[in-house]
């Protein structure tokens, strides 16, 4: 999936650009040197406004590089520091849709654990809560429908740990469908992960005012199947 400037953006002022993430593309630059989003849309806004010189777009929050969905980036400096202390002070909300697999005995639930990342790896574990660098995860599910032993799944993330979605329910016994690093075995390679970033709502850096935005997920398999 690509960039289609058309389509992608959801909401845009003077202060945020609310965007639909491509799968598989990821938010910055990395050794892959493949195209970014965030190289992509300081290009579309410089295109779109004739904006002379660099430009500024601050990156507040990210997604797995296999995740698509809903982002939000901070046209202005103030606009992202305000949303970075929102996001600090666990002001932001954000909620996906993901489809794992087996069917869940409680059908809406909580999951909380210590994650630990090997930076050398870039594999997240649950760990002990007293191991050294572990970090407190929590989110809340709930089950939304159920087709051929996987199931559609909402998450309310409170914790934004990495890859946490994908490590909680691979833990649980869940594993995200098409999850190619946690999900080895279960899934085929090749297949796309089924999660989805679908709302997000936070109070507008100057506005004040709760700003809500959902974006659903393709129509294609797994999400079809629902």
């Amino acid at each position: 999936m690509t960039w289609e400037s058309t389509t992608d953006v959801i909401y845009e002022d003077n202060h945020l650009l609310v965007v639909k993430k491509p799968v598989n593309m990821p938010v910055q630059r990395d050794s892959t040197n493949d195209e970014d989003l965030l190289t992509v849309l300081k290009k579309y806004i410089k295109e779109k406004y004739n904006k002379p010189g660099n430009v500024y777009l601050g990156l507040v929050h990210r997604l797995d590089r296999p995740v698509g969905g809903l982002m939000v980036f901070a046209r202005t400096s103030k606009a992202a520091s305000r949303l970075s202390d929102v996001i600090r002070k666990r002001e932001f909300y954000k909620t996906y849709l993901a489809v794992v697999h087996g069917t869940l005995k409680e059908k809406r639930g909580k999951m909380e654990d210590y994650l630990l990342k090997n930076k050398n790896t870039n594999v997240v574990n649950v760990v002990d809560k007293n191991k050294e660098g572990a970090k407190y995860a929590y989110l809340e599910y709930n089950v939304l429908s159920e087709s051929s032993n996987f199931s559609l799944v909402k998450i309310n993330l409170h914790t934004g740990r990495p890859h946490q979605i994908r490590v909680q329910f691979s833990n649980a016994g869940h594993f995200l469908y098409g999850d190619q690093k946690y999900g080895i075995g279960v899934n085929s390679p090749g297949q796309q992960i089924a999660l989805w970033s679908n709302e997000i709502s936070f109070i507008h850096p100057t506005t004040k005012e709760n700003v809500k935005f959902k974006c659903n997920p393709p129509n294609e398999t797994p999400w079809n199947w629902f």
